[in-house]
């Protein structure tokens, strides 16, 4: 079925996962492609792609996976847009069960429109490798979906900065999206930005590293979400930044582990 007829006969859904409040959008009443993108573009200042861009890859591809990926391209939700080259959504099989979440792309990221594949995410394939776990089976993804960077002149090197709290609620619309369609059983948050997207900003990676807790936490709960589990570790990158990077491994390595465990302990639901 066309994309154009999903989105009318799931609107609500699709919406939801966007974090767009469904009231408003029942009131605007859009028929055509020209006003639900005018829709969003005035009341939300964002805009989307019209649906006859949108290509639908694969006899099993999810067209609202497809739909949301090809509009995270369009996000102005917050400036970083501004200075990226593009926005950077999860890669993996829609059908994944373990999912892993970072911070934000990398300069290489940036440039290559996918995540995890600088020198953070060759020690990251490292560790999967050492942990027993086929990342062509993961989906792979981040909280905030463009570079945050600093650079002192045109040409000169991209320096990596952390995203604020703003930029990281403007991008969790797109990362509850990821998870609501992806559907995984276990979730692996790959350091502080991760975890305080996923768990609340109160969450500290280094006090529950290495633990299976339930997710969503009791705040962010709701009805229709089932509860799986979440291990937290730190970021591969903090592995290139440590003193002994052996230890700090074995350590990424061991979390890992745990998350491999928590999988094959978990019931695949009818995948």
């Amino acid at each position: 079925e066309g994309l154009e007829a999903l989105y009318r006969d799931d609107k609500d859904r699709g919406l939801e996962v966007l974090g767009f409040p469904c009231n408003q959008f029942r009131e605007q009443e859009p028929g055509t492609d020209a006003e639900i993108q005018e829709f969003c573009k005035t009341s939300y200042d964002v805009t989307f792609p019209v649906f006859s861009k949108v290509e639908v890859n694969g006899p099993d591809a999810d067209p609202l996976y497809q739909y949301l990926r090809a509009a995270a391209q369009e996000c102005r939700g917050c400036p970083l847009h501004i200075g990226a080259t593009q926005t950077v959504f999860g890669t993996g099989p829609q059908t994944a069960r373990l999912v892993f979440v970072g911070e934000q792309p990398g300069d290489q990221e940036d440039r290559r429109g996918e995540p995890f594949v600088g020198p953070a995410g060759i020690l990251f394939n490292r560790a999967l490798r050492d942990a027993g776990i086929d990342r062509e089976q993961t989906y792979v993804t981040n909280a905030v979906k463009h570079f945050k960077f600093t650079q002192d002149g045109e040409g000169k090197r991209r320096i990596h900065q952390t995203p604020d709290q703003r930029e990281v609620v403007a991008c969790r619309p797109w990362l509850a999206a990821e998870l609501r369609t992806i559907d995984p059983d276990v979730i692996v948050a790959l350091g502080a930005t991760a975890g305080k997207s996923l768990m609340g900003n109160d969450f500290r990676v280094t006090k529950s590293r290495g633990t299976a807790i339930a997710w969503p936490p009791p705040g962010m709960a709701t009805a229709d979400r089932r509860s799986i589990l979440l291990v937290p570790t730190v970021h591969p990158s903090a592995v290139l930044r440590a003193d002994d990077r052996d230890e700090a491994f074995a350590g990424l390595v061991a979390d890992l582990e745990v998350a491999a465990r928590a999988l094959a302990s978990t019931p695949a639901e009818g995948r």
